[in-house]
């Protein structure tokens, strides 16, 4: 699983601007896109972008864990604060 891939595809499909995402999480466009680059990236880093996406990525570890992982899109919608 390559989670930096899976968060710009997060990204595409919602059709957030990338400058708004990086303007979010207090990052430049710069930083964003080694975000995308990575497999791996920082629990909180990834909770924060679970919010701002409103997708839970943590499930996809948790399918992956259990052996479900044919299904990397499934994750759950992450509710409000």
């Amino acid at each position: 699983m390559h989670i930096g891939h899976l968060i710009r595809q997060k990204v595409e499909e919602k059709k957030i601007p990338v400058v708004r995402l990086a303007d979010e999480l207090s990052y430049s466009r710069t930083n964003l896109y080694k975000i995308f680059s990575k497999r791996s990236i920082d629990t909180e880093v990834l909770m924060r972008l679970s919010r701002i996406l409103e997708f839970d990525f943590f499930s996809l570890y948790s399918e992956k864990l259990c052996g479900r992982e044919d299904s990397a899109g499934s994750g759950r919608t992450v509710p409000d604060k």
